[in-house]
């Protein structure tokens, strides 16, 4: 190689490393730093991102919502207090179990057990029917049918014991629940609509935990559990106050089951 050819291709090498060298000291030569959680963050919700209609969110301030839209199916709520009444060191407590079994159809069976203090000093339990136009209530070994009772009893509804949440977005998890593929979503307290719970004044109600699992094929929620402190607020319209724990759960069993529900004993 001539002299001259070869200085100048060792300058242009020159030219090209010196570059390279001062490449990055300008801001707009550095790519966009990635934050290493929203990375995770973001991964976890591509793996297991919902399908359309079900990405950004879900409203269903009604936990049972859409059920009706199912051949049948089963259901089991609780809801359950410990605690004591407002400003006195009077301890207090209730639970309110209801398993529903449902058809398309309309029919429908309910079973209801109440205990604690809180619901009254006995406690209660009872079976209702709906079957067409007829409801029947069996309580205390006696039936009746075709009454206001009989008719409030059998219609009994999930979303009107604990409610539901009416916002909540994708957790990034998906699991297999109760028989169906459902994601999980996370809400906040102010997210909650507690129809059983309500605040007297400066009362206050604070989610301290919970899950909502939705089934996009079936546009239903499988599991909704919340745990919650309160205070100063009003249960299952009682009389007084109180202050404590609250406990909701809510599970959908048996999707597509046709269950035979008849006449319940006695009746």
């Amino acid at each position: 190689m001539k002299p001259n050819r070869l200085f100048v291709v060792t300058l242009i090498l020159s030219v090209l490393l010196l570059t390279s060298c001062n490449r990055g000291q300008n801001i707009a030569d550095i790519p966009t730093p990635a934050s290493i959680e929203a990375l995770g963050t973001a991964n976890v919700l591509t793996a297991v991102a919902p399908p359309e209609g079900f990405r950004d969110s879900v409203s269903f301030p009604e936990v049972d919502a859409n059920l009706q839209k199912l051949l049948g199916g089963r259901y089991l709520v609780t809801l359950e207090f410990n605690g004591v009444f407002t400003s006195t060191p009077r301890t207090t407590n209730a639970k309110a179990t209801a398993e529903v079994w449902f058809n398309q159809s309309g029919s429908r069976r309910v079973v209801v057990d109440i205990t604690g203090e809180l619901l009254g000093k006995t406690d209660n339990n009872f079976e209702a029917v709906r079957l067409g136009n007829d409801s029947f209530l069996v309580q205390n070994k006696e039936c009746a049918s075709a009454g206001p009772d009989a008719v409030t009893a059998a219609g009994l509804r999930a979303g009107t014991l604990v409610g539901g949440a009416k916002k909540a977005i994708p957790a990034g998890e998906k699991a297999t629940l109760n028989g169906q593929e459902a994601y999980k979503y996370n809400f906040t307290s102010a997210d909650l609509n507690l129809p059983s719970i309500k605040l007297s004044d400066g009362g206050t109600v604070e989610a301290t935990g919970g899950e909502l699992w939705i089934a996009p094929t079936l546009n239903a929620v499988i599991r909704f559990y919340v745990n919650l402190n309160v205070t100063n607020a009003i249960i299952f319209d009682r009389a007084l106050p109180v202050d404590g724990q609250v406990i909701l759960r809510y599970d959908l069993y048996d999707v597509g089951q046709v269950t035979n529900i008849s006449v319940p004993n006695g009746c």
